[in-house]
């Protein structure tokens, strides 16, 4: 939907090959198995969005999401300890199901005359050569197959994307892969909160892959009708099951209760849903010594990523804009390439967060870290340990976990300055919840053991 966004204004006319049917309102969409899971839009992809279809988000919070100042209403452990809740409105995330997001961004698309979408058909290959895509051939419901010749061919068709072997069909090889897995499994279920959801604070505890032990991790984010989305996740020899009756005992697996101590107060509305595709897979487009006119691929059919770090609707929603805006400079010759180059800025930031992490799991297979990757571990820990006190190191960060800015930026003289000053404050013993927040757990009979009295 969104590479349609992207190329509207360019185009007589944009078609969607969608493989199945697209539901009427915000209800479970066929081919989305990962929207049972917790889904965050941060700023760089909610500004993204709103800059191809203006007025999304704000109807995404008119329709119950909500926006969540980082770090100002999350209660987040760190592997180095609790950050503290800086206030600071310009790092933000959305947070909403999936359904409704992808509600929300599919009736903004679909309003325009010049956009339709050809259901239950699916593309069985690139029409053309190795020096131009000129179309694909589609295959319908029935079996029937036609060509369907277009200007402009885009592959948002996510980790199952065929492309790879299309271009293969047309002569095109060579293509360079990475795929980098930790091997964690998600389990996720959705509850009916016990306190009223506006404004209440994102909950999560990160794994701290470097302590001995399993490295368990989860988070409770508030989405629309007062209800928790709560994601579960571990490694290879702790993964969580589909049995409901363990899902709240391994919440108490995770470094700190909080996690666990909530959902005792909450009413389960779903079943327990699991994953095992957490893997992250890039595919290097951009590297190819030859690339066709006619072709751009995007989103997960480029990279997707570790689902724990948050990254793919924002990344996908960025390389759309990045698509757009080498359309505007005009049908010149090896526009595609360029466009290509351009979609891959915003991967590699998520690229290097997502792997950057996955690297020193003891399970990861893919890659090892070397001492270079080691050298930078140690850093970001010791400004993380250092954000947990010092607000300009928290908002250096944040400013790279939004989007907002390249993990480069974390080398800035004040940002080194500051990781060597160390943190200015007193970590914090505990999670730090609100006089209102606290006052609503009282209202419902909740008290956490993990609060000082």
């Amino acid at each position: 939907m969104l590479a349609a966004a992207a190329v509207r204004d360019r185009f007589d006319a944009v078609e969607i090959v969608e493989a199945h049917d697209l539901p009427l309102g915000p209800e479970p969409r066929p081919g989305v198995p990962q929207a049972a899971h917790f889904h965050t839009l941060v700023s760089g992809g909610a500004d993204a969005i709103d800059a191809l279809l203006p007025g999304t988000v704000d109807q995404l919070l008119a329709c119950g999401a909500h926006r969540v100042p980082m770090t100002t209403n999350m209660v987040y452990c760190s592997p180095e300890g609790w950050y503290r809740r800086w206030r600071r409105d310009t790092h933000f995330l959305v947070s909403a199901g999936r359904d409704l997001t992808d509600f929300a961004v599919r009736q903004q698309v679909l309003k325009d005359p010049r956009v339709s979408v050809r259901r239950r058909t699916r593309v069985t290959a690139l029409l053309g050569d190795r020096r131009a895509v000129t179309g694909v051939r589609l295959r319908a419901a029935d079996g029937t197959e036609t060509d369907l010749a277009a200007d402009l061919v885009v592959d948002a068709s996510g980790r199952s994307s065929r492309a790879p072997h299309w271009l293969t069909e047309l002569g095109i090889t060579g293509l360079a892969e990475d795929r980098v897995d930790s091997g964690l499994a998600y389990a996720s279920r959705v509850y009916r909160a016990p306190v009223p959801t506006r404004g209440w604070p994102v909950i999560n505890v990160s794994a701290d892959p470097r302590r001995p032990g399993p490295a368990t991790a989860g988070g409770i984010l508030p989405v629309e009708g007062d209800r928790w989305h709560v994601s579960l996740w571990g490694p290879p020899g702790a993964h969580p099951t589909r049995d409901p009756d363990a899902f709240e005992p391994y919440a108490r697996t995770l470094r700190h209760p909080v996690v666990a101590e909530l959902l005792a107060h909450a009413e389960p509305l779903t079943d327990v849903t699991v994953t095992r595709s957490t893997a992250n897979r890039r595919r290097y487009y951009e590297r190819l010594p030859g690339w066709p006119e006619g072709l751009v691929a995007l989103g997960d059919s480029v990279a997707a990523f570790n689902p724990v770090y948050g990254h793919g609707m924002s990344v996908a929603a960025q390389g759309a804009l990045a698509l757009r805006a080498s359309l505007a400079s005009g049908p010149r010759a090896g526009l595609a390439r360029r466009a290509q180059r351009a979609v891959a800025r915003p991967v590699e930031v998520a690229w290097a967060l997502a792997t950057g992490q996955d690297i020193h799991y003891p399970t990861t297979t893919g890659r090892d870290p070397n001492p270079a990757d080691r050298l930078l571990d140690r850093y970001v820990s010791r400004l993380s340990r250092t954000a947990t006190g010092s607000y300009r190191a928290a908002t250096a960060l944040t400013d790279v976990l939004t989007l907002q800015a390249s993990p480069a930026s974390l080398l800035r003289p004040g940002v080194l300055l500051s990781a060597a000053a160390g943190p200015l404050r007193p970590p914090l013993a505990h999670p730090q919840f609100t006089p209102a927040e606290r006052r609503l757990l009282r209202e419902a009979g909740i008290t956490l053991s993990c609060l000082p009295r």
